[in-house]
């Protein structure tokens, strides 16, 4: 399976919001800066206290992870992986991706505004 169809299938400018689990809270703030000040997202909710019960390596495990919640275009949907999977701690991070349905017109406006190559002036 293609991992970039999402981003073709998306236009480049739709909103995404993108889940991503860290081990901890220094390591979530760590990330969401990086991704924010690389313009890979806009915003990122660093939300602490989620338990997560997963299977990994054919037992199922249960732990405190922190939730990132991350806002950002279609078009950069593969830097935004790619930075992740660079920074993350795990070797197999979370990063689902899901296509916002609705947004409103000032806050998506904001949205492509702080993603793009090129602040204006």
């Amino acid at each position: 399976m293609d991992p970039h169809a999402e981003e073709r299938r998306l236009r480049p400018d739709a909103i995404v919001v993108v889940f991503v689990t860290a081990p901890d809270l220094a390591s979530g703030r760590e990330l969401a800066r990086a991704l924010v000040d690389a313009r890979l997202a806009a915003c990122v909710n660093v939300i602490p206290g989620v338990t997560s019960v997963y299977r990994w390596q054919g037992a199922v495990e249960e732990s405190s992870e922190v939730l990132l919640v991350v806002k950002s275009v279609a078009a950069r949907l593969g830097g935004l992986e790619a930075r992740v999977r660079d920074l993350h701690p795990y070797s197999v991070p979370e990063f689902v991706v899901l296509d916002a349905a609705h947004v409103s017109a000032p806050y998506g406006d904001w949205l492509r505004a702080e993603t793009a190559d090129e602040v204006a002036p």
